[in-house]
């Protein structure tokens, strides 16, 4: 499995967001976004990372950062999650999982003690120019976003 490393240029796609409108990352040129993979919404843990995501959200985006969820979730799922959520920034559905494999965010993972095939919980951060500023692999769902914004220099 690839993964992607700081100065790589991020992998371009257009995904459907959670109303089925087609999202691309180039539509983003000109601007740093974060763009996270998560396994699935409206897990616990998938539930308090876009949560804190949405509670930052005001931040990231006066400090010049958009904000993009990937799941391998149907677009209906992602309705859902949106509503009950009240999130207020794209989810972009991935069923053929195409894009986590090509950013590295899908493959063998720990869970429980047991190796899968999954969804590795991965956030990147993708400058103006549409490369890779920050890879990070592995992050845990609960204070990812909070350590995001003191590693971007971003006060609480």
């Amino acid at each position: 499995m690839q993964r992607l490393s700081p100065g790589d240029p991020a992998p371009d796609f257009t995904l459907a967001d959670s109303e089925g409108n087609k999202v691309s990352l180039r539509d983003y040129r000109g601007q740093r976004v974060v763009v996270y993979f998560y396994p699935a919404a409206g897990t616990p843990g998938c539930t308090k990372q876009a949560c804190d995501f949405r509670d930052s959200l005001a931040q990231l985006n006066n400090a010049g950062y958009q904000v993009l969820g990937i799941s391998p979730d149907k677009p209906e799922k992602l309705a859902k999650f949106v509503e009950a959520e009240q999130l207020t920034f794209p989810l972009l559905s991935d069923p053929e999982k195409e894009v986590l494999n090509e950013w590295g965010a899908f493959g063998e993972k720990k869970n429980y003690g047991r190796t899968i095939q999954g969804v590795i919980r991965s956030t990147f951060v993708v400058d103006p120019e549409g490369n890779i500023e920050k890879a990070l692999y592995n992050v845990r769902a609960t204070g990812h976003v909070a350590k995001l914004l003191r590693d971007l220099s971003i006060s609480e």
